[in-house]
């Protein structure tokens, strides 16, 4: 996929005293109007301090959870605006941010003209106008208006059609960010260019949610590793009763198919932890897939399907994951994912394999193991990095390119 991609970088573009409009998502984790997770707002500092280097005026646009779209901003409901996270900001970038209570229109315009170079501002949230969503073609072109160059450092957006991401390319030469340009890079090492074997990771809870994802590795990897709950629903279509355990049985047929056609070796759970109920203090014990009788359900992989997991990951030269493989947010069910992401931060340690997770969950799960820093790379973007894994082209990377 990557290698044909002939987007521009920043290394290509002249930005000494020019004026930058760069897409960041700063839709950030908060609680009481604090941010809890700073990590999306880590990822932009590289792109910044190549632009702050460069004597540019760095200009921020984001979005910021679901508000009403209004084109009266006295009513806006604050407490979507971005002015909070100013703070934040300026504490990882190291340097002043003026925040400018609107994204397009005159105010814009004159904050721009007089913000003196090596300068950031901060827009208003994005979403406050309809002509986000909608890639409105003339609120790109008012986002576009006062800035030379356009640069997307936001791949978890970069599955959208907004304006933002997409319509501002047609009015701006445009760049990938530097966060961007690394996520992409990593990305082709997986499954664009992967070293062999490669080992595919994929757990949650429904098929349904990733039926893409399964259609699409099975038919790349060399050993496709599938837990959570979405395993009960492949090892009931082949005949196994999973007791009370969560399945979709609207979704036989496909689930035989990617058995039946798989080009990779799928390795299902032999053994399952199971309980009647998912709690912290719930009584589990440790059976055969063949054993789960019928008032049981499956919440956890049990030690011998751990072990053989570990034993294939030990071998491998590229592995991707995506989604948990047990009900990890309970301690009883937590030691799969965690013993899968340990093992799995080892092997990159020792440099036997190139790693890459991705998802919330899955960053959550890698974070409880006190492993995240300890894999390849890790992505923050749930949808974009699942819609990649689904072999998806992203209108966000398809922009820059024809740009």
């Amino acid at each position: 996929m990557i290698e044909k991609m002939k987007f521009l970088s920043l290394s290509d573009m002249q930005l000494t005293h020019k004026t930058i409009l760069v897409r960041v998502d700063l839709n950030v984790p908060t609680k009481d109007g604090k941010v809890t997770d700073v990590t999306r707002i880590e990822s932009i500092l590289p792109t910044v301090q190549h632009l702050l280097n460069q004597q540019a005026k760095i200009v921020l646009i984001s979005h910021f959870g679901r508000p009403e779209a209004d084109s009266d901003p006295l009513k806006w409901d604050q407490k979507y605006s971005l002015r909070f996270i100013v703070g934040a900001l300026e504490k990882i970038l190291n340097h002043s941010v003026q925040f400018v209570p609107n994204c397009v229109g005159n105010e814009v315009g004159q904050a721009i003209k007089n913000a003196p170079f090596s300068s950031i501002l901060l827009l208003e949230n994005l979403r406050f106008h309809k002509g986000e969503e909608e890639n409105d073609s003339s609120f790109a072109k008012q986002l576009a208006e006062f800035s030379d160059v356009y640069v997307n450092d936001a791949f978890s957006c970069s599955h959208r059609s907004h304006a933002s991401v997409v319509g501002v390319t047609k009015y701006l030469p445009s760049a990938a960010g530097l966060s961007l340009e690394c996520e992409l890079s990593h990305l082709e090492s997986c499954l664009d260019k992967p070293k062999h074997p490669l080992v595919a990771i994929v757990g949650g809870s429904k098929i349904s949610t990733k039926l893409e994802l399964l259609t699409n590795l099975c038919q790349k990897a060399d050993t496709l590793i599938i837990g959570g709950a979405m395993a009960n629903t492949l090892l009931a279509a082949d005949g196994v009763d999973v007791g009370e355990s969560l399945y979709e049985p609207e979704l036989f047929d496909l689930a035989q198919i990617i058995l039946k056609t798989s080009k990779a070796e799928i390795l299902l759970p032999e053994d399952v932890i199971v309980a009647t109920e998912l709690t912290e203090t719930t009584k589990s014990e440790v059976v055969s897939i063949h054993e789960i009788s019928g008032d049981k359900k499956a919440f956890d992989l049990g030690p011998k399907t751990i072990q053989k997991i570990i034993e294939v990951l030990e071998k491998a030269k590229t592995v991707v994951w995506n989604g948990p493989v047990g009900a990890f947010e309970f301690t009883p069910f937590a030691h799969g994912t965690i013993s899968i992401a340990k093992a799995l931060a080892k092997y990159t340690q020792k440099g036997q394999c190139m790693s890459v997770a991705g998802g919330g969950d899955s960053v959550a799960a890698l974070s409880m193991a006190g492993v995240k820093d300890k894999l390849s790379y890790v992505s923050t973007a749930g949808g974009a990095f699942l819609e990649w894994l689904e072999g998806k082209p992203l209108p966000g990377v398809e922009a820059l390119l024809k740009n």
